[in-house]
């Protein structure tokens, strides 16, 4: 779809607006996704709304409580590579 194409849409009696297939299509909009409205000068904004409200490292650090000795640098880097070698070898 060109910029230049000008596509358009109906209001229903109960306030629902069809967004055009091009549309949905060229934004991978697919049925059931959540979308944010905003009004800006220029009109409405729709955004697609992440299923997860926004976080900080802060609001979840420590949040899962670890036992055991600290691990050293030198382990988890030994335990990444042992793990790309298992995935390596399952293909």
């Amino acid at each position: 779809m060109m910029a230049s194409d000008k596509l358009t849409t109906t209001v229903s009696t109960k306030g629902q607006v069809v967004l055009p297939k091009a549309i949905r299509e060229q934004h991978r909009w697919l049925a059931g996704t959540r979308l944010s409205i905003e009004s800006t000068p220029d009109g409405v904004l729709l955004r697609p709304s992440s299923p997860f409200p926004a976080t900080k490292p802060a609001d979840v650090f420590a949040s899962l409580p670890h036992r055991g000795k600290p691990k050293s640098v030198e382990d988890m880097d030994a335990s990444i590579a042992a793990e790309a070698r298992r995935r390596h070898v399952r293909g």
